[in-house]
């Protein structure tokens, strides 16, 4: 199915393993982002269309997640150390390959983002503390797994310079939105604790770059570190 005429598609996802789901209650904390409320993993991998396989996963050197201050004036601009993912996600992932309709004619980079969010009575969970934005990528796949003892976290689409989101949702569990991110900019409102009680919400991002402009290597960590240096929120 391929996005719609607006830049985006919500896609119900593949049945998600109870190792994934299992798999968050083992997040080390996220010192960077989110307010002292996320946990997160991280992994890097070379996507290759082969004729008649369809499409392989090299799982690249795990190495420290750089951005620029321009995507993310949070925590852009430094080297943010996160352990790797213990799971594989690359079932989830190719649904969202299906989706977007990548082009095989090219190979890709990906980045990917394990995260949970908790939320409590007395902190809620930030999800985007950077605001409105672009992550600089072409494409961006956001699936939900589990929302678990929460309200909030509503996803917000927008078009550049506009004052109003076009497209206001919540993302349930088993499902996806995947977007064009040079079109348009998302934000997502903070969870809260439902009923007083604390909560959590998992889910899986995956940001898509083509081979030529990859997210990955000395000389992309460079010029995302001389972008400026921010100030994480710890």
């Amino acid at each position: 199915m391929p996005l719609n005429d607006q830049h985006f598609a919500l896609i119900d996802l593949p049945p998600v393993p109870a190792e994934i789901i299992e798999s968050y209650d083992r997040l080390p904390h996220d010192p960077y982002m989110g307010n002292l409320t996320r946990y997160k993993r991280f992994d890097q991998y070379r996507l290759s269309h082969v004729e008649g396989e369809g499409w392989q996963f090299e799982l690249l050197p795990h190495r420290d997640y750089t951005t620029f201050t321009h995507f993310n004036p949070v925590a852009g601009g430094i080297r943010r150390t996160y352990e790797p993912l213990e799971v594989d996600f690359t079932g989830i992932i190719r649904a969202g390959i299906e989706a977007l309709g990548l082009d095989d004619s090219e190979d890709w980079q990906i980045n990917v983002h394990q995260n949970r969010t908790v939320a409590t009575p007395e902190k809620p969970g930030q999800l985007t503390p950077e605001g409105v934005h672009h992550d600089g990528h072409e494409f961006v796949m956001i699936s939900v797994f589990v929302r678990d003892t929460v309200e909030g976290g509503v996803t917000r689409l927008w078009n550049e310079g506009a004052e109003e989101p076009f497209w206001v949702g919540t993302v349930e569990p088993g499902q996806a939105v995947v977007l064009d991110d040079r079109a348009i900019a998302h934000d997502v409102t903070d969870v809260l604790p439902k009923d007083g009680k604390p909560g959590h919400r998992d889910i899986l991002i995956v940001a898509f770059s083509r081979w030529k402009e990859k997210w990955y290597g000395d000389e992309h960590d460079a010029a995302a570190l001389a972008s400026g240096s921010a100030q994480g929120q710890m």
